[in-house]
């Protein structure tokens, strides 16, 4: 089930390794999602916010997260 925090954090939590360190996951590339869901999202909270973000992006609903980033 989708949470209000969820949205927030998607805008708010910066991506904590990798190639894409420091972006908010919102900001990350779609193809880099979509790489991770292909190996496998990071377990926990980060993970599913990942998974949550690229199918926030595939609907094509980016326009509402990213007011939230302030």
């Amino acid at each position: 089930m989708l949470e209000k925090q969820d949205l927030l954090d998607i805008a708010r939590t910066p991506m904590p390794f990798g190639k894409y360190t420091g972006r908010m996951l919102i900001d990350l590339p779609e193809e880099y999602l979509l790489w991770f869901a292909k190996k496998e999202f990071p377990a926990g909270r980060l993970g599913r916010l990942m998974a949550l973000t690229l199918e926030i992006k595939i609907e094509g609903l980016e326009g509402l997260v990213k007011p939230l980033k302030e």
